[in-house]
């Protein structure tokens, strides 16, 4: 379970009659109330200034990240295994690609529509930079672009360079399978 901390500046939050968050209990400006214990809101009121803040906890799991199928998914260290183990057996695609690469963004329009096509297919992006760099040599990239199949959380074929043709049949040989 990892925590994401939102806070909301002063301009974010204007006086109305009520403020809500999810269902539980509403938050009333410019006095704000305390929450239930569900959810942990501070606040800070300078009437003088008409300032308010809250500060909300948001809990999530990474267990219930999941690709939005027929489009592509962007990835990082931390979501793409989660990812590909809930995918199942479906095949999975990752475009591991740079910011500066030209043939990266020659292809990224036609892996897009890739993602409308093979709907049973589940497409992700990893960009490879400094953040994402553990991961990318745990992948063994060498090249960007580079294309890993996945079936079963195991890389099955890989396709490496913008080659769309190459990448097609690879796809389609991994569904077959």
């Amino acid at each position: 379970m990892s925590l994401l901390q939102l806070t909301l500046s002063p301009a974010a939050i204007r006086p109305s009659p009520s403020l809500s968050y999810t269902a539980t209990q509403p938050i009333t400006a410019p006095s704000l109330s305390r929450s239930s214990s569900s959810s942990s809101v501070s606040s800070n009121l300078k009437k003088k200034k008409k300032r308010c803040s809250a500060v909300f906890t948001v809990r999530s799991s990474l267990d219930t990240v999941g690709p939005t199928i027929g489009q592509v998914t962007e990835v990082n260290k931390e979501t793409f295994w989660p990812i590909v183990n809930a995918s199942g057996d479906k095949t999975v695609v990752l475009d591991m690609y740079t910011q500066w690469c030209g043939p990266c963004k020659v292809i990224a329009p036609k892996y897009e529509e890739l993602s409308k096509k093979y709907i049973d297919v589940v497409f992700l992006k990893l960009d490879c930079n400094q953040e994402n760099k553990t991961l990318a040599k745990e992948l063994g990239i060498r090249v960007v672009p580079t294309f890993k199949i996945l079936k079963d959380s195991k890389v099955v074929k890989e396709v490496t360079g913008a080659k769309f043709d190459d990448l097609v049949l690879a796809i389609e040989t991994v569904r077959s399978t």
